[in-house]
């Protein structure tokens, strides 16, 4: 059951999936009805889940699910999994590769490899006060305070000297 982004509770569980790049908007309306339809149908042994999205940044699709009401299965995962996998052959992206870093650079968002931010790190093109996007948070409490942080307070700060 699709519900608003905004009224599942803070624990609620968060999948975030980053895009190499933007979105035209004429594609985000698309995706935005695909993950309506998506999310009104997703099931767990035949009962609904109680689901939202938030896409922030025209780049990054973030699928929260309410386990107080019903928690995903092994089976429900790959539904979402193989859902994310059919929009990036519709739209040339990738949304599934974990070992790439998006941060900010002003009001643009860059998008490099792990040995990339790396490197930048060391070459200082990137430092502790870079905002960075922690899309390993686990729930809506962590994305909403969490996810779009100075290095420092992130996974990130392994790089940082």
């Amino acid at each position: 059951m699709l519900v608003p982004f905004k009224s599942l509770p803070d624990s609620s569980r968060v999948w975030i999936y980053q895009a190499n790049r933007s979105f035209t908007d004429e594609e985000l309306q698309e995706i935005r009805s695909k993950l309506d339809a998506f999310i009104t149908k997703w099931t767990v042994h035949g009962s609904e889940l109680q689901a939202s999205y938030d896409i922030k940044y025209n780049r990054f699709i973030t699928i929260g699910l309410d386990q107080s009401v019903n928690s995903a299965s092994g089976c429900s995962i790959d539904a979402s999994v193989q859902f994310i996998q059919q929009l990036e052959k519709e739209y040339g992206v990738d949304l599934l590769d974990k070992m790439n870093v998006s941060y900010k650079q002003g009001e643009f968002i860059a998008y490099k490899s792990l040995a990339d931010f790396r490197k930048m790190a060391k070459q200082k093109a990137v430092s502790a006060n870079t905002v960075v996007f922690n899309n390993l948070v686990n729930n809506k409490a962590e994305y909403l305070s969490d996810w779009e942080v100075p290095a420092s307070e992130s996974w990130h700060k392994r790089f940082m000297n």
